[in-house]
């Protein structure tokens, strides 16, 4: 037994997939214990493979490339440094788990596996992992350690059996995606935990993007008085070593850092400048390509892009038509001056002549309708697809959770690219987010420190200048009204006449409920992007393309 525990947490961004550069990024970690004096590298859920793996680990060679990799991490710790704990998928009795594995002494010393498989919003563990009977703790060094895998410990009915049967310390491998103010629920599940046990917690978040999901990091401790014991950074890659010491009523904290968390807004920037970041990254591409128009969403885009990326890996076009206003001209370079990055022109009129000529016969007697305004929009998609195809950069397509809601976003048009970092967010906030970033430069971004964008970009009047005066309000509610219905339908998911009951007008409601079920396949093509809500389109809100039903009849 003893009275003393050094853990080094080991908060880290791992790649889905890449077995052999995780456990690089794992063994560096080991090496940082060692000199830290530590008795225990902790690492994240699914460390080895990264997470979520999804059907990856339904590939046998996959898994089995998995467990050889921790049976040799397993052997290194022969040479009396710290043990691990790392997370793993891992077959037993023919059944695949999600599993976290103890590794001490040259074995794998203790495996426990993940009994509370989410199967809800983004998570689908059900579909590929077995739930484990109810774990018992693990001894090391003398302390009985529970070893509770993420989704165990937001409901009392793992950790409670575990600190019957004597746990004195919980350690927590997470996977647990971004959400805006999800720190705070974090934070809160915990202490409830703590309080029905009297068992102080260890939570050690993963950091990094993968796919539509960051993943945050915020690791944290919790005392068994509720008391939070230490914060590691949001949105970065972090180690910290702490003591933990036995007194007469328990297990005491000493050390670990204590970091400021940003709020609201500047959360949701980070994790915007993070998932684009791997994304590029982790994907390997050069850079990213984007029209910037002189609008507001093109422009909160660029400015995610350079504070992500870099001014050198951003690369902007401006794509004119008859209908672009000099302002929008004047505002798009001075867009690009102010973030230092590349902007090139392009005019459509030759693209949009062509279809115009070649379509001609056929539209023959028809009046222009938004079929002439599409073509625009997709000459403009065709052009940026071109410039990504011959260069490599990754198109960044830069629609709002607004207009993809309602459908006003054009397929193969200023849908088409490879990421979004707005497809979840709606067209108020990023007014908001832009006058943030106008005002603040957020830790780690590569961007300026002053604006980046002109004011005047925030203030005027929406409109894509697909034809003469157009505005969004034209055919839209105001945004504060469309987003309310939006917020009220989409991540609610109220009833018709309790929308009506907040206050809106009913014809308004009805049309708005019917533009947003009829727009279900376009967005099922479209771009991945960042998640910051409790319903992202795709992973989050999966609702048939054909579908009869209407709630406002």
């Amino acid at each position: 037994m003893t009275d003393r525990l050094c853990l080094t947490l080991a908060q880290i961004d791992f790649t889905v997939g890449d077995i052999a550069g995780n456990v690089a990024k794992i063994r560096a970690a080991r090496v940082h214990a060692a000199a830290q004096g530590a008795d225990l590298l902790v690492t994240t859920e699914l460390s080895v493979t990264g997470y979520p793996p999804e059907d990856l680990v339904l590939k046998p060679a996959f898994v089995a490339d998995a467990r050889a990799a921790v049976e040799a991490l397993a052997l290194e710790t022969a040479d009396g440094g710290p043990a691990m704990l790392v997370g793993t998928p891992w077959v037993e009795d023919g059944n695949l788990h999600n599993a976290v594995a103890l590794l001490d002494g040259g074995l794998i010393a203790a495996l426990r596996f993940k009994v509370d498989l989410p199967n809800y919003g983004v998570f689908d563990e059900k579909r590929v992992f077995v739930p484990a009977r109810m774990p018992a703790p693990v001894i090391f060094r003398g302390v009985r350690l529970g070893l509770p895998i993420c989704e165990d410990v937001w409901t009392p009915a793992v950790c409670a059996p575990l600190a019957e049967q004597g746990a004195e310390i919980f350690i927590v491998p997470n996977g647990s995606p971004f959400e805006a103010d999800k720190d705070d629920v974090r934070i809160d599940l915990v202490r409830d935990r703590v309080a029905e046990t009297g068992v102080p917690m260890i939570y050690v978040n993963q950091v990094g993007g993968q796919d539509e999901l960051v993943f945050d990091g915020a690791s944290f401790g919790v005392g068994a008085d509720g008391g939070k014991l230490f914060q590691m950074p949001i949105f970065a890659e972090a180690m910290a070593t702490i003591e933990l010491h036995r007194l007469k009523n328990g297990w005491a904290c000493a050390g670990g850092p204590h970091v400021e968390l940003p709020e609201g807004l500047g959360q949701i920037y980070g994790a915007m400048v993070l998932g684009l970041r791997d994304y590029v990254t982790k994907n390997r591409f050069p850079g990213v390509v984007l029209g910037l128009s002189g609008g507001i969403d093109s422009a909160i885009s660029a400015a995610v892009a350079v504070d992500a990326l870099g001014a050198d890996r951003v690369w902007c076009v401006m794509l004119p038509s008859r209908y672009t206003g000099s302002e929008s001209l004047e505002d798009a370079a001075e867009c690009a001056r102010l973030l230092g990055i590349r902007l090139d022109e392009i005019g459509i009129e030759p693209a949009v002549g062509a279809f115009t000529q070649m379509l001609g016969p056929m539209f023959n007697g028809r009046k222009p309708d938004i079929t002439e305004e599409n073509i625009q929009s997709r000459a403009r998609g065709l052009t940026l697809m071109a410039l990504s195809n011959k260069f490599g950069h990754m198109v960044m397509t830069t629609g709002n959770k607004s207009e993809v809601s309602v459908g006003y976003a054009t397929l193969y048009g200023d849908m088409c690219g490879g990421y979004s970092v707005l497809k979840d967010l709606y067209k108020t906030t990023v007014f908001a987010l832009s006058e943030w970033r106008n005002k603040h430069k957020p830790d780690g971004a590569l961007g300026p420190d002053g604006p980046v964008m002109p004011q005047r970009v925030i203030t005027k009047p929406p409109t894509a200048e697909l034809r003469e005066n157009q505005k969004d309000q034209d055919s839209l509610p105001p945004y504060e009204v469309l987003d309310d219905i939006l917020q009220a339908l989409v991540e609610d998911e109220m009833a018709f006449e309790e929308v009506v009951a907040r206050g809106h007008d009913p014809a308004t409601v009805r049309r708005i409920e019917h533009l947003l079920y009829v727009a279900e396949y376009k967005r099922r093509q479209a771009a991945p992007g960042v998640k910051i809500g409790r319903k992202l389109f795709g992973r989050d809100r999966r609702y048939p393309i054909t579908n009869g039903f209407r709630d406002a009849h």
